[in-house]
């Protein structure tokens, strides 16, 4: 039986099925999107998030310097050198000239000057909590995106955020000395007539493979931050949108500080801390527009969670279900005692009959 006319002949007319566009489904996803961040205010997360990044840029360069300044044993003074020229060249790409130059340049430069022992002794034993901070601050604001911010343990929590830490320090200092020097050394592993290719080839998708490496470890922070994991997959949409959120917001931010100082308006002494600051706050906006961008997608077209979250939840689910026959076995065996008792001991329900 084919499907009914609009006007068939019994004389009925027959609504069309509706059909939801994938436009109306978009512009459904972003207006959810917005007004969830509106409401937990993520002007104010991002605020906490750029202060505790000013704070714990000093711990961050502290220790993460501090831990390759011993690798010069292994590879040369050489790879230090390189390491900081690729975080101030790096930094330079995001940042305003005047944020490098009066911030950022400056203290690695200092903290590769100290002494070894007084690095020590600052990165690893005082810093650290110091520079999960940030970390911290943004994990929060993550689980508070997804729904997921009380169900983890607030002291955990904080330790959780620690120990991310210093695994993502842990991977830095193996990391960073690659890209450091991965642009001159790989050209050498080829034959030489292929070796001008090669490094054309490294310089054209240095920087790309940069932002996808970028992108990877947004979508990695958005799974291990949640208490109850989601796929791995589901934070590459978030992932994306903070890095364009990012990049259009630095290219902005760039271009109003161009301008302001060509007009001659100045800031004076505050004018690398202000635009660092700034700089800062986009960030964490960018990464919590990724967090609130996934959470509304889960919300309209959930997933089924990792096979680790399902077992997790199919054993939670028995013992609720162990509980709750527990407790209906009590209660009915609780409501049966009057009864007994009125049975066994019928004077106690007729005192007047004792009498008679």
């Amino acid at each position: 039986m084919g499907p009914a006319s609009p006007n068939d002949s019994s004389g009925v007319r027959h609504a069309a099925p509706l059909r939801k566009s994938p436009a109306r489904g978009s512009l459904r996803l972003v207006a959810r999107t917005m007004s969830k961040a509106w409401d937990d205010n993520i002007f104010s997360e991002s605020a906490a998030a750029a202060f505790w990044q000013t704070l714990s840029l000093p711990p961050l360069l502290l220790g993460l310097l501090g831990s390759l300044g011993f690798l010069d044993e292994w590879f040369g003074p050489a790879v230090v050198s390189a390491v900081q020229g690729r975080i101030v060249g790096f930094s330079r790409t995001v940042f305003s000239p005047n944020v490098v130059h009066g911030i950022i340049g400056p203290t690695v430069t200092d903290i590769l000057t100290q002494s070894r022992t007084r690095i020590v002794s600052v990165a690893f034993l005082l810093s650290l909590w110091a520079g999960s901070s940030a970390l911290a601050s943004l994990i929060d604001s993550i689980t508070r995106a997804y729904g997921q911010y009380l169900v983890r343990n607030a002291v955990w929590q904080r330790i959780f955020a620690l120990l991310l830490y210093l695994a993502t320090l842990v991977i830095a200092v193996v990391v960073l000395p690659v890209i450091a020097l991965g642009p001159a050394w790989l050209p050498t592993l080829f034959p030489d007539r292929w070796q001008d290719n090669i490094a054309t080839l490294i310089r054209m998708f240095y920087y790309p493979a940069t932002g996808m490496v970028l992108m990877l470890g947004l979508a990695t922070l958005y799974k291990v931050s949640l208490p109850r994991k989601l796929p791995w997959h589901r934070g590459l949409p978030g992932a994306l949108l903070a890095m364009l959120v990012f990049l259009c917001s630095s290219v902005s931010l760039r271009l109003y500080i161009t301008w302001v100082t060509g007009t001659g308006y100045t800031y004076g002494a505050l004018a690398a801390p202000i635009a660092f600051l700034l700089f800062a706050f986009f960030i964490g906006f960018a990464i919590i527009s990724g967090a609130y961008f996934n959470s509304t997608i889960q919300e309209m077209w959930p997933a089924a969670g990792t096979r680790r979250e399902r077992r997790r939840r199919r054993k939670l689910d028995m013992q609720r279900a162990a509980q709750r026959l527990r407790t209906e076995e009590g209660h009915a065996a609780w409501s049966k005692r009057p009864e007994q008792s009125g049975r066994s001991h019928p004077e106690q329900d007729h005192p007047d009959q004792r009498g008679g």
